[in-house]
């Protein structure tokens, strides 16, 4: 399920997280963002996925958050903290059921070949999505 990966990577966009250089994890930084806030924001929501897409400026948190999406769906966000990880969820959950077209165009860019929604799919059933 490339679903969940590009969720965590969306998830790291939405909370700000920025990467650390010493040790390979995600800045713990950002982890009290109420995502909840963000997500009932469409402005805010629609900034982030336009950065995601290259279709839009992007904060100097967005910038890194695409120079690290890559890595943070290939490695199923191995180097986030828990909290980014359940967040990971609820934005996968918000995009999927909300924001479905945004979550299809995401998929796209960042999965063209299925090969993440393939290897994730068990995540996503536990997550109770239709991907």
């Amino acid at each position: 399920m490339n679903t969940l990966l590009l969720a965590v990577a969306l998830c790291i966009a939405i909370t700000m997280t920025v990467v650390q250089t010493a040790p390979a994890k995600y800045t713990t930084k950002y982890d009290n963002v109420n995502i909840d806030d963000i997500l009932n924001n469409d402005r805010l929501v629609a900034s982030y996925f336009k950065c995601l897409m290259e279709t839009g400026k992007c904060t100097p948190e967005g910038e890194e958050i695409k120079r690290w999406l890559p890595e943070a769906i290939e490695n199923k966000c191995e180097n986030c903290s828990e909290k980014q990880k359940i967040g990971s969820e609820k934005i996968i959950k918000f995009l999927i059921e909300k924001k479905n077209d945004m979550w299809k165009q995401l998929e796209q860019k960042y999965d063209p070949q299925g090969l993440y929604k393939q290897r994730y799919s068990e995540e996503a059933k536990k997550l109770n999505l239709d991907v």
